[in-house]
């Protein structure tokens, strides 16, 4: 297993985004959940969010759902954390910018890993695949049966890109019609097994990947290429047609929800990779 809209100023190290959010939190299936709509209501295009190990009240992933609701879609993002969300001062220990990252001596790093694997290592036991996955898939499943909805799409990042991953799988999505989700989107997925995650892979699935993510190296960058490739020709795994694998240059891990805002490459990589979810969700749940 490999381990895997325009931007305002920020505070925290240039890793949390200001602004405030517009959507309401209401209860989805005993679930607390932040939900963001189009002007008009319209649900018939919808977008379950998957967060990051730092959870549905980070300001970043709310203001990115606005977003996709000023682009026209009803979004979703659900607790599936059960109220154990990582603390956002975390952010610049699990991965700080990139240049410091590099600057970092090896007593830096050292002292640094010790202190993320302290963390996320309790962490990930309780969130572990045998609990998480049932509450989202639940979670997905009871987002269809609210009137107006139609078709549904999942983004995930970072742990949830995993899941969005999992959740766009044949036995969830791709077994029947109205079923799970119609499209998924996938941004700095951690965690991934490959090639068993993406095997099964059943319904268009984008992803959008950093080159110097220090959870995700290059050797698996380049074996998920191989893999989604594959499935185009019906090689591996479920046949897959619609897919896409985008590379961000210079781009670290998390950079699609909180990369370094001070930073004009890493704004222009935020900016591109929610065109590219937006733009992938109009096509393929249209």
């Amino acid at each position: 297993m490999s381990t895997g809209v325009g931007m305002s100023s920020c505070c925290l190290s240039g890793k949390i985004r200001e602004g405030k959010p517009k959507g309401t939190e209401k209860d989805i299936n005993g679930i607390p959940c932040y939900v963001a709509e189009p002007e008009n209501g319209d649900k018939t295009k919808t977008v379950v969010f998957l967060v990051d190990i730092f959870g549905w009240t980070l300001p970043n992933v709310r203001l990115l759902a606005d977003s996709y609701a000023a682009a026209g879609f009803t979004a979703y993002i659900p607790d599936v954390h059960s109220g154990d969300s990582i603390d956002e001062s975390f952010l610049q220990t699990v991965e700080p910018p990139l240049a410091q990252r590099e600057q970092q001596s090896v007593v830096d790093k050292t002292a640094s890993g010790a202190k993320i694997g302290a963390t996320l290592g309790p962490w990930l036991v309780s969130h572990r695949e045998a609990v998480a996955r049932p509450i989202i898939e639940n979670f997905i499943d009871k987002v269809r049966y609210i009137p107006g909805t139609n078709k549904v799409g999942v983004i995930g990042f970072c742990w949830g890109g995993r899941y969005a991953i999992l959740a766009a799988q044949k036995p969830f999505s791709g077994s029947s019609e109205g079923k799970g989700c119609n499209a998924a989107y996938a941004c700095h997925p951690s965690l991934v097994s490959i090639p068993a995650d993406f095997d099964p892979v059943a319904v268009p699935l984008s992803l959008a990947l950093g080159d110097k993510d220090s959870l995700l190296g290059e050797k698996e960058v380049g074996q998920i290429r191989e893999v989604m490739d594959a499935k185009k020709e019906g090689g591996q795994g479920e046949k897959l047609v619609q897919s896409e694998v985008r590379i961000y240059k210079d781009q670290i891990h998390g950079f699609a929800l909180r990369g370094d805002w001070g930073s004009e490459k890493d704004r222009e990589a935020m900016d591109e990779a929610e065109k590219q979810g937006i733009e992938w969700f109009k096509k393929h749940l249209a």
